[in-house]
């Protein structure tokens, strides 16, 4: 590839709908934590939770629905970074993607299972703290919670893969990739409850890495320092 082709390329209308669709992750993504806040269902007993949820079924529920919205649009926004040239000429790693598509995947079920449980969470009487909840919405409550540990695990992983091809680009992605690495890493922390007090602070880093790296994609920044890679190794 010249450098002529390099600069003469279209822009790619993939990159920008990838960017658009990792923005709209990144809100849905606001409105799922701001329900599951509001409805105060992180309670230490599965009853309580229940309790909460069935008071406030509503905000768990929009909760829920925006978190399986937040799986849909970061499944659809990997697979436009599958289709763009960066991807296909080997320039970034397909693995990156994949992991987005694993991470949506689980992340859609989390949202899903908290929409059930916001359904179906037991009436609570106004002289009752506690109700005894359906025997299978506790192993629903299970898979809501795995599930999108999981999912936020495997976006981290995409993130540390991410952060290598980031530094080999060059530009403001290279000044990127030593956060998008440090991110990648602690969202990892997901799995150690003794440190349940670092996550709000990494899912707001995540929100943020999610809002750059969309607006850099949409607004066709990814594609110039690709070119501009692209560029130098030919002369």
């Amino acid at each position: 590839m010249t450098s002529t082709d390099s600069t003469s390329r279209p822009p790619d209308s993939t990159a920008r709908t990838a960017g658009l669709l990792l923005l709209a992750t990144a809100i849905a993504t606001v409105v799922a934590v701001v329900g599951r806040v509001a409805a105060d269902a992180d309670q230490d007993a599965f009853e309580h939770s229940m309790t909460y949820i069935a008071v406030n079924s509503g905000l768990y529920g929009v909760g829920g629905a925006a978190r399986a919205i937040s799986g849909v649009t970061l499944i659809a926004g990997a697979w436009f970074l599958l289709r763009t040239w960066i991807i296909r000429e080997r320039l970034g790693t397909p693995l990156v993607p994949w992991l987005f598509v694993v991470s949506g995947l689980f992340t859609l079920m989390s949202g899903a299972c908290a929409v059930i449980l916001a359904l179906f969470a037991p009436e609570v009487s106004s002289t009752s703290i506690l109700a005894t909840p359906e025997e299978w919405l506790e192993p629903v409550a299970y898979v809501r919670w795995l599930t999108g540990k999981i999912g936020f695990a495997a976006a981290g992983l995409a993130l540390i893969v991410a952060a290598r091809y980031q530094w080999m680009v060059g530009g403001n992605l290279k000044k990127i990739a030593p956060v998008s690495l440090v991110i990648g890493l602690a969202m990892q922390f997901i799995w150690i409850d003794s440190a349940t007090i670092l996550h709000p602070i990494i899912g707001t880093a995540f929100f943020l890495w999610l809002l750059a790296i969309g607006f850099m994609l949409a607004s066709g920044r990814v594609e110039r320092h690709f070119h501009a890679m692209t560029s130098k190794a030919s002369t």
